[in-house]
């Protein structure tokens, strides 16, 4: 059976819920990932009445759910806060800004999503953690002794109470592995595995076009975390686009033609989804493909609509024979 092919509504929070959800009926998809952020998924109102009805709104338009997102409060447990904050987080949160105030309160706020996902009837919240040493990521002036292993350390103790939440309400915490995240390579990622002591309710979702410019294996990543990947994200980036900036981006906003890298509308970038495709049946992932759209040069209705068609084309299930083996039959 063809895995659902879903939406993220994360890029599409401008609209009320209600209207995000028609376009996504109309675009041909099976179901939406709802982003905690505008009316589309409110932790702080998530009791079961509210739960209930956001169920029975999908209901009512034909659509599946199986993952909501907490990426902006996840942003701020493990990070350096300052002002850039405030723009991505409730004013609950950040409040008076004070920067261990604020990584403490969106820490409660991730139990709470745990909470609300358990009502909501999902199993997987997608999110990020932030990082304490993202601003290392380049050794120079060197980085001194622990330093870097202090990062994974602060991870793994801000993280460990909230994780154990997850477990007690039976949902999964995916981090999606990104630039400024604690995990943002297969490198980095087998070290933040480690600082949770493989934690069983933390795992990955899935993002190639994370990977893809960096020069990171992404299919490898799929082999390598099989027993981790809770969900996957259909994204395109390209690279190559320009000799004027690097893979840090040279301060250069995105959608400019004099970027590296880009991203781009799924199929329409340099990810070869063909491989992802057979590395998640390899892995028996039977979760959803939920495109995060993304392409600056192109509308989104369009782009949301022609990258359902690719995705829902490109998907097929795993084989269940073995070819050779029919040469013997009588």
């Amino acid at each position: 059976m063809a895995r659902p092919v879903t939406l993220f509504s994360g890029q599409w929070a401008d609209l009320p819920l209600e209207v995000f959800l028609k376009k996504a009926k109309s675009f041909g998809y099976d179901g939406v990932e709802l982003g905690c952020w505008g009316d589309h998924f409110e932790v702080a109102k998530a009791d079961q009445k509210y739960c209930d009805a956001k169920r029975a709104l999908l209901k009512k338009h034909g659509l599946q759910c199986h993952a909501i997102s907490s990426h902006l409060v996840g942003q701020a447990v493990c990070d350096n806060i300052d002002a850039r904050h405030k723009q991505i987080l409730p004013d609950y949160i950040y409040g008076d800004g004070d920067p261990e105030g604020v990584r403490q309160r969106a820490a409660e706020e991730l139990k709470k999503t745990a909470q609300a996902a358990k009502r909501f009837g999902v199993s997987v919240v997608n999110g990020f953690t932030g990082s304490s040493i993202w601003h290392l990521v380049y050794s120079f002036p060197p980085n001194l002794p622990d330093q870097i292993e202090n990062g994974y350390k602060d991870f793994g103790k801000r993280f460990k109470p909230i994780l154990d939440e997850f477990k007690k309400q039976g949902v999964k915490f995916a981090l999606e592995v990104h630039p400024t995240e604690i995990a943002f390579d297969i490198a980095s990622a087998e070290r933040a595995l480690k600082a949770v002591k493989n934690h069983p309710a933390f795992g990955f979702n899935y993002d190639p076009s994370h990977f893809g410019y960096q020069g990171v294996d992404y299919e490898g990543f799929i082999r390598k975390f099989h027993d981790r990947i809770f969900h996957v994200h259909m994204k395109d980036a390209a690279w190559n686009l320009s000799g004027e900036t690097g893979v840090f981006g040279g301060h250069v906003d995105f959608h400019k033609p004099n970027r590296y890298w880009d991203f781009k509308s799924v199929g329409r970038g340099h990810i070869n989804f063909e491989k992802i495709i057979r590395a998640l049946n390899d892995i028996n992932y039977g979760g959803p493909l939920s495109v995060e759209w993304e392409d600056g040069g192109m509308d989104r209705e369009h782009g949301a609509t022609e990258s359902c068609a690719f995705v829902r084309k490109l998907d097929f299930p795993t084989s269940k024979i073995i070819f050779d083996a029919q040469f013997a039959e009588k």
